[in-house]
């Protein structure tokens, strides 16, 4: 088969299997993410060389667990923002870890830790995202119930991102944004998929969330934020990715996507940045 038709297929089924499963019900979204989470960590491990069996188990007993918490309303913020701290701080080390020139290896410790917080405590972030974030009647933010449109809308972002980033990097590109780690990224690329994930965050609040007249700027402002935080993080997530890919001396995480690699290949963006969106609402809910 064609590798772009084989490319182009793969792709659509993912995407139609993502906006399916967001929207058919609370269930089938967990459920999803629950067997990507399974998969990716499957693919870390084959990628930093440990053994996989224990990982796996504890991955979806944490999963189920935080599942059913949620499912059931139980009050845990306090916990919540303990593991959110864990995974702001892992994502720092793996930005120390990105930028350093001397730090070709991974140690097993490390290993470990970036396990937990870079790749289930993000998925854990995700599910928390996808509590509806609103106004309420005091003008106030919170996050009360499963709301679909809030993580198709992430989603949107990412992908305008990522586009635009190749178009315009493709297009008027000439300054390597880290050729060290992914020669092909450029800074007008960069540059362009931010500027256009904030248009599309913009147009997303405007006609997709479209809330009441009063309340339609402060939307407008926060999903141009989140636009923002996604573009950034997303594109450190990316290139995070491609050091421990070019560590393990490969070219994709996986093959379970034909033309595209693996499940960390399709959304090492999203989990990067996941945990940071989850802060921003944080933040929201104190204001």
């Amino acid at each position: 088969m064609n590798e772009t038709l084989k490319r182009g297929i793969s792709g659509t089924v993912y995407i139609v299997l993502l906006i399916v499963s967001i929207f058919y019900s609370t269930e089938s979204f967990f459920a999803l993410f629950g067997l990507f989470l399974l998969i990716a960590v499957y693919e870390f491990c084959s990628l930093v060389h440990i053994n996989k069996v224990f990982p796996l188990l504890f991955a979806i007993t944490f999963y189920a667990y935080s599942t059913y918490l949620l499912f059931n309303k139980i009050d845990v913020r306090t916990i919540d923002l303990v593991f959110l701290g864990i995974t702001i701080l892992v994502s720092l080390k793996a930005m120390v870890f990105l930028f350093s020139k001397t730090q070709e290896s991974v140690s097993t410790f490390s290993k470990y830790i970036y396990l937990l917080g870079y790749i289930i405590l993000p998925f854990i972030a995700i599910t928390k995202i996808t509590a509806l974030g609103q106004f309420n009647s005091h003008s106030a933010y919170t996050l009360k119930t499963y709301s679909p449109k809030i993580m198709l809308g992430v989603f949107i972002i990412i992908w305008t991102n990522d586009t635009f980033a190749y178009i315009v990097g493709k297009s008027i590109g000439k300054h390597k944004l880290f050729e060290r780690i992914s020669p092909k990224k450029t800074i007008e690329g960069f540059l362009g998929g931010v500027l256009f994930a904030v248009l599309a965050g913009y147009l997303i609040s405007r006609f997709y969330i479209a809330p009441s007249p009063i309340h339609l700027q402060k939307s407008i402002i926060i999903w141009a934020i989140t636009a923002f935080v996604v573009s950034v993080f997303g594109t450190i997530g990316d290139l995070v990715e491609s050091k421990f890919k070019r560590i393990a001396g490969v070219k994709d995480s996986g093959k379970i996507m034909p033309g595209h690699g693996g499940i960390l290949d399709r959304l090492d963006s999203v989990i990067f940045a996941a945990p940071f969106i989850f802060l921003f609402y944080q933040i929201l809910n104190l204001l």
